[in-house]
């Protein structure tokens, strides 16, 4: 599988990030806090340490999942995962063959624009029907879909751009 620890654990802050900034009062915030009955009492009362803690291990959680998403040659290694004692001996035909496809095709579709397409694609037919079937059971309106959703496109799509250009 091709990943970077460094990669995936500093993609993890995005969310963090971007939270910050849209859920600003002056940006998103404000709005997100009368369509959910917030008032800043009612978000000083909660314990804003774990909330961080679980929100970055979440957040550690999404970019393994996005990491698969973006970055196609994972799902070639997939298919191999079967024959995985071939594949782990460095002297076996397949382990050669896979070493030099890897070498001919490994930095295939890794560029910033092409993760962040494919996490754009994520939050809409993944994250929006997610948000909206959850929002509908919860007698939510359009507005609280968009917003929630918008942070999550934004934030998916950076996200799936950086994985995919540097990990």
């Amino acid at each position: 599988m091709v990943f970077n620890i460094k990669i995936l654990a500093l993609t993890a802050l995005i969310p963090m990030v971007i939270g910050f900034i849209y859920y600003h009062p002056k940006l998103m915030g404000g709005v997100w806090m009368r369509v959910n009955g917030l008032t800043e009492e009612k978000l000083k009362a909660g314990n804003f340490v774990v909330i961080m803690l679980v929100s970055l291990l979440l957040s550690l959680m999404m970019t393994t999942v996005i990491n698969t998403i973006v970055i196609h040659q994972n799902h070639y290694f997939s298919i191999l995962m079967n024959h995985r004692a071939d594949l782990m001996n460095p002297n076996s035909d397949l382990a050669k063959y896979a070493a030099d496809f890897m070498a001919k095709y490994g930095r295939e579709f890794r560029t910033f624009k092409h993760g962040a397409f494919h996490g754009l694609l994520f939050s809409i037919f993944f994250v929006l029907p997610l948000i909206g079937t959850a929002a509908l059971f919860e007698r939510r309106g359009a507005k609280y879909i968009f917003i929630n959703w918008g942070y999550w496109a934004i934030t998916i799509t950076l996200m799936g751009g950086v994985v995919c250009q540097f990990s």
